[in-house]
């Protein structure tokens, strides 16, 4: 319990820090400020550090006993979010701006994790690395980091996530996937414009590209294993110039969510195959565009295992609760297609203080009650990794 003590007296130096980064949010690749708050903290409490990617940091606690290498990540970046909860004293100052998704917590549990972890250190065995990561939320960040040489002789990372589908005082610690890959797809419909009195004259790409859409989704439907979840979104569509002339071309956007690495493989190649189809039965052509933006975020068996010990021993078997996987995106997938790891959601919903507004709206915010037991949580992982990999 020592370490849950050590959190709750560093309760008001983590808030405070949480509102501070709150009021100053970043943007992706932006996060200056953030990245200075963060090296001037490791500086006072004598942690090394470097800055790396730009607005990177990454530092180093090294045990005096011998063992393994853990990381411990927290994302930076905000969102372009015009914050609408102006009445909580600590609202964003930065117009369109704002922490909608939580990595202020993530950052300030991560800098109170490191106080804990410095007055740890000589019980440590191996070495804790801690990660502050820019650019989540243009998920372009851990594609940028992960490769780093600082990083390669990592065993285990793990990374907390406060949720606001999750009460206060809960955590989701489960093996297997827990968000989806997130890619992206762009298609251009090509037809031939004619005067709209006269449809037989062109190739109607309006038509065609309807056509597509609902062609996608049969991949869904019917070629893909229903127990295997795949979504196929369309977001935009922009085609036309005016109410009487055939369009001659139609572009189109959209997502697509799976849990399966070999489920993403056989979907793209489903889809460039049946939009190329779809569009050839109207006379049209096609061209498809699949981008991958991060893999799925798969927790490994043995991390979690780990994590979920240590969440246990700081809160009880009853704080440890199930969530459903989300095909929400995150791109600590990256490191997780490197390292063995494990990534954790923490609650922070409260009903009854109102913090229950979604992830990435304007009126979000947090029960911060839940950044002691984040903090606890991530200092527990960096002094138990080490030793449950023994």
């Amino acid at each position: 319990m020592a370490v849950l003590d050590e959190a709750k007296a560093l309760r008001d130096y983590v808030t405070g820090l949480r509102r501070d980064l709150h009021r100053h949010p970043e943007l992706g690749w932006q996060e200056t400020r953030t990245q200075g708050i963060i090296c001037q903290q490791l500086g006072a409490m004598g942690i090394p550090y470097e800055k790396v990617c730009g607005t990177g940091v990454i530092a180093t606690l090294r045990g005096a006993q011998d063992g393994p290498a853990v990381g411990l990540r927290a994302d930076m970046d905000a969102l372009p979010i015009t914050e609408q909860g102006t009445d909580s004293g600590y609202c964003s100052e930065t117009p369109g701006v704002m922490h909608a998704c939580g990595h202020d917590c993530h950052v300030a549990m991560l800098l109170g994790a490191a106080r804990i972890l410095k007055a740890h250190e000589n019980e440590l065995r191996g070495t804790v690395t801690l990660i502050f990561q820019p650019a989540e939320e243009v998920i372009e960040g851990a594609h940028a980091m992960c490769g780093l040489p600082q990083l390669a002789g990592l065993s285990r990372i793990f990374a907390a996530h406060v949720w606001i589908d999750l009460p206060t005082g809960a955590f989701s610690i489960e093996e297997g996937p827990r968000m989806a890959s997130a890619d992206n797809i762009e298609l251009r419909v090509a037809g031939k414009s004619a005067h709209g009195a006269s449809p037989h004259k062109g190739t109607d790409a309006i038509v065609a590209a309807c056509g597509v859409v609902g062609a996608l989704q049969t991949v869904v439907s019917r070629l893909n294993d229903p127990l295997e979840p795949v979504v196929v979104t369309i977001g935009t569509i922009e085609g036309g110039a005016s109410s009487n002339i055939i369009a001659d071309e139609v572009r189109m956007t959209g997502t697509v969510r799976s849990f399966s690495p070999a489920v993403r493989d056989r979907t793209e190649r489903l889809l460039e195959q049946v939009a190329g189809t779809a569009a050839q039965a109207y006379g049209a052509g096609c061209k498809f565009t699949y981008r991958r933006c991060t893999p799925a975020t798969i927790n490994e068996p043995a991390a979690t295992a780990v994590a979920r010990r240590a969440a246990v021993g700081l809160f009880g078997e009853g704080a440890l609760s199930h969530l459903e996987k989300t095909t929400g995106g995150e791109d600590f997938a990256w490191f997780l297609e490197r390292i063995p790891g494990c990534y954790v959601f923490v609650g922070a919903r409260n009903e009854q203080t109102g913090k229950c507004w979604p992830h990435h709206h304007g009126c979000f915010d947090i029960d911060e009650e839940a950044l002691t037991g984040g903090t606890a949580l991530l200092a527990q992982l960096g002094i138990d990794a080490g030793k449950d990999m023994e």
